[in-house]
């Protein structure tokens, strides 16, 4: 992969710039620290505008500066929950796109997730297995991945054989 910082305009946006934007990175981050421990964290990466008077355009980006998807909604940067939604999206979409895999898994499916509201919380969830017994569901809230342990499974007992 080639470091999209040494593209002329490009540049790692520091702390504190967007603040929300900031806050819902770190929820992402902790995810993806659980499920891709090797992974370097996210960033926000700014790219210039098209013309002088145009606000720069704000991506989430793997630590070398490479971003895949649309740029983050400026509307999203004053509240909240459109923060965490719009950070969480865009980060997706630059994993899944970047590293060729799909992001997050789920521990008991071992299907990609997707970010969905539950119970008022944006959460990754999971369309279940294939089976009747193995329904969507919802894994965990954004950022609650690493609280997560695998479910444990019953020994099976091994055949003796006659």
């Amino acid at each position: 992969m080639s470091a999209f910082f040494h593209l002329p305009g490009a540049h790692r946006i520091p702390l504190g710039a967007y603040p929300l934007w900031d806050e819902a990175l770190v929820l992402v981050n902790r995810d993806l620290a659980a499920t891709l421990p090797d992974q370097e964290p996210l960033c926000l990466a700014g790219h210039p505008g098209c013309t002088e008077d145009e606000a720069e355009y704000v991506h989430v980006a793997l630590a070398n500066g490479e971003s895949q998807g649309s740029s983050l909604d400026p509307d999203s940067a004053g509240d909240p929950a459109h923060a965490l939604w719009a950070v969480t999206d865009a980060a997706q979409e630059t994993v899944t796109e970047l590293l060729w895999q799909a992001w997050p898994l789920c521990g008991e499916h071992d299907l990609g997730m997707h970010p969905r509201e539950a119970d008022g919380r944006l959460s990754w969830w999971c369309a279940g297995g294939r089976g009747p017994g193995e329904p969507a569901h919802v894994r965990a809230a954004v950022g609650g991945l690493d609280t997560l342990v695998r479910p444990r499974r019953p020994h099976r007992r091994r055949r003796r054989k006659s």
